[in-house]
């Protein structure tokens, strides 16, 4: 979490006009993703000129007692195998990598696996350089150059993959540009004095450096769409001036059981397809010191209500937005105390940052109440079944999992209240 084109043609404007293109060498039919702009900037996503809705989530499947840099792409045990069909059984129909791993066979097998078994397609992502060491410098032409090059080869390499819907630019690196996250800068920044007009100009720079990529994606994959990847709406005036290019804005979005104005607010700032690349909420209550299913569940349901209020098939909502995707599918053990490896065998209870939207255990001492060890819809526990921890089902899965098969029936019965 914490890492965290277009053609007029009357009234209607389709973005990426894309054909079915055939992979001489399996014979497999690469996906067609096309999006399409209806009156009054209402979008839809379609897969193969069907409308497809993203129900997602994030995926990271990182076993207990390992970390970030798990290379579970290449794990012998094949997680994706047993939690693909989970994610299927419960409605799931796409997942979202934050970056591809080093082995590109591996990375093609769970690609296809999911795909090719349970129907699962993939947002591919890709940090652009944001978690390097040193902090990233977007206004350096030779980093740029390198992340971008990372970028396109990776888009050579799996844009025929059958499975992929699209790729995804970035993650919350606009939050860089106060320099209180990964801070950057340039001699031509550092000589504005305004701080206010110094982070509007990292802003310019990094978003024009999407733009440039974005670019490059459509004339090397015209068949699947680009994603920007940005926290919260924070700079997406500046965006809409230098990045349009960019196909579907995708944000990170945590403000508890309301995504607020984050609908409207995107199309009157920068009119593209909104898709929610992150929300979600603890199942850990740090007031009381428990595990609270029944929170989870009902925020997280809560969040979808308003997804798809807000589809363009609901004639009462905004119309932009595309789906989301749900952080996060499994728990992951490391993320308290990420540098002490005798920590990713616990599953820590402590938190190190705060959010009063999630009021029900913003009373901790402290107010240290986001506990991000306990994300996953998927519990894990050390008992192992086929070498693989575990996996419990929590309270969430099961309620999305019939929100899911009648969404509109939940939608009446809150219109009523």
């Amino acid at each position: 979490m914490k890492r965290i084109s277009a053609i007029l043609a009357g009234g209607l404007l389709i973005f990426c006009i894309l054909f079915p293109v055939c992979h001489a060498a399996t014979g497999l039919k690469v996906t067609k993703v096309t999006i399409k702009k209806l009156k009054d900037s209402r979008y839809q996503l379609l897969v193969n000129n069907k409308p497809y809705i993203i129900k997602g989530v994030c995926y990271n499947p990182v076993p207990i007692g390992e970390s970030h840099d798990y290379d579970f792409w290449s794990d012998p045990l094949q997680p994706w195998i047993i939690d693909g069909k989970l994610m299927k059984d419960m409605g799931i129909n796409t997942v979202r990598f934050y970056q591809v791993g080093e082995n590109p066979e591996a990375v093609k097998k769970v690609i296809g696996d999911l795909y090719s078994l349970y129907g699962i397609r993939t947002m591919m992502g890709h940090w652009l350089g944001f978690w390097n060491y040193p902090a990233p410098f977007y206004g350096d032409a030779d980093f740029r150059e390198n992340v971008k090059k990372s970028v396109l080869d990776m888009v050579r390499e799996y844009k025929d993959e059958p499975g992929i819907l699209f790729w995804v630019l970035g993650n919350e690196n606009n939050y860089s540009f106060s320099g209180k996250l990964n801070p950057w800068s340039s001699a031509e920044i550092d000589a504005i004095e305004d701080p206010v007009a110094q982070i509007s100009e990292r802003a310019r720079v990094y978003y024009s450096f999407v733009n440039e990529i974005a670019e490059e994606i459509h004339k090397i994959d015209p068949n699947h769409p680009v994603a920007m990847g940005n926290g919260e709406m924070i700079t997406l005036d500046i965006a809409r001036e230098v990045a349009p290019a960019v196909d579907i804005v995708t944000c990170l979005i945590y403000r508890g059981r309301s995504f607020g104005n984050i609908f409207k607010g995107l199309k009157n700032m920068f009119d593209r397809p909104l898709m929610l690349l992150e929300f979600g909420c603890d199942a850990y209550n740090a007031y009381t010191k428990q595990e609270d299913q029944d929170v989870q569940a009902k925020f997280l349901e809560d969040q979808w209500v308003q997804i798809y209020k807000n589809l363009a098939v609901n004639k009462t909502g905004e119309g932009n937005c595309l789906g989301g995707a749900i952080f996060e599918w499994t728990d992951e053990w490391w993320k308290n105390k990420e540098h002490d490896p005798d920590s990713w065998s616990v599953h820590d209870t402590g938190s190190n940052w705060s959010n009063g939207a999630y009021y029900f255990d913003i009373k901790v001492e402290g107010n240290k109440n986001m506990n991000e060890e306990w994300f996953g819809i998927v519990a894990l526990s050390p008992e192992l079944e086929n070498g693989l921890n575990k996996r419990i089902l929590r309270k969430s899965y099961f309620t999305l999992k019939e929100f899911w098969k009648k969404p509109y029936d939940k939608i009446k019965k809150d219109k009523k209240k």
